[in-house]
């Protein structure tokens, strides 16, 4: 079955951006001029998605939905002044249909999930967590798809990262290679101790099968949280479960370096900065 749905969590407290967080969602902060959030929505429209759904907490919705809102006095003062680039750039939209569903607890990114079991309608789906941008000539989700294409399995995006990455996140427990990318696994050790179960590393892509919903269903929590890595390895003992290695330049943006990484990275992408700040950087590098 084709994906053709895909969610993106987004309902956390952002504590690594605090006091910024208290008034302005990580999602939605800049990078450069443009949203964090738009790029992963891009992301999945170049993949093929037809509907998201943006899993929220309640004090994010306002803003999160104000995003995609026509801002009537905005677009007739543009219009008076003839900015016509800056109008464009104000109405700015995604060939998908885009719908919110609130999270009343933080009671994990499983939990999560969860909230979206009618949206799924028994379809497969794609997952992008909200704060990580992926830079890649073919969109990663685009790529876990063409996985899921082939193995008919939930297919966990990977990347082989540093050590140190690696025990902030899920780490797969390989069991048997399909190909050079892809591998049949037993489960995800989440933010391992000792030694790393394997290389491959869980960096914010998925795409799940329906059987999610009963596994998050019958997953314990851990210090309050329902984990998708624990409901995924649920998955995986059951009807099976795959880790592909994607492409791309994978940006944390929920982490203070990994969002100056990024800007950095786009100010010299974006036309309209690329020449002045590249001259900066260079003044810069001199002066350390």
């Amino acid at each position: 079955m084709k994906v053709k749905k895909a969610m993106i969590p987004c309902a956390g407290f952002g504590t690594r951006f605090l006091p910024a967080t208290r008034a302005v969602a990580k999602e939605l902060f800049p990078i450069v001029d443009t949203p964090a959030l738009f790029y992963i929505l891009k992301e999945a429209e170049e993949s093929g998605i037809e509907e998201v759904l943006i899993i929220l907490s309640e004090r994010k919705r306002q803003a999160f939905e104000r995003l995609f809102e026509e801002d009537e006095k905005l677009n007739a003062s543009l219009v008076s002044k003839h900015k016509t680039s800056e109008l464009k750039l104000a109405n700015a939209r995604f060939n998908m249909k885009i719908s919110f569903v609130t999270q009343p607890e933080m009671t994990g990114n499983g939990a999560a999930i969860a909230l979206g079991e009618e949206f799924a309608c028994g379809e497969p789906f794609a997952v992008l967590f909200g704060d990580d941008v992926m830079d890649a000539e073919v969109p990663v989700t685009k790529q876990l798809m063409r996985a899921y294409e082939r193995t008919n399995l939930t297919v966990v995006g990977c990347q082989n990262t540093s050590e140190t990455i690696a025990r902030k996140c899920g780490v797969m427990k390989v069991r048997e290679a399909l190909d050079d990318r892809t591998c049949l696994i037993d489960g995800i050790v989440e933010k391992p101790e000792g030694v790393l179960p394997s290389g491959f590393v869980s960096l914010g892509r998925f795409i799940l099968t329906p059987d999610i919903f009963d596994a998050i269903r019958r997953t314990k929590k851990t210090e309050g949280e329902i984990y998708l890595t624990d409901a995924i390895g649920g998955v995986a003992k059951t009807k099976g479960a795959c880790a592909y290695l994607f492409d791309a330049r994978r940006y944390d943006i929920g982490d203070k370096e990994g969002y100056l990484e990024a800007t950095v990275d786009f100010a010299l992408k974006n036309p309209a900065t690329a020449k002045a700040f590249k001259e900066y950087l260079k003044n810069l590098k001199g002066n350390l």
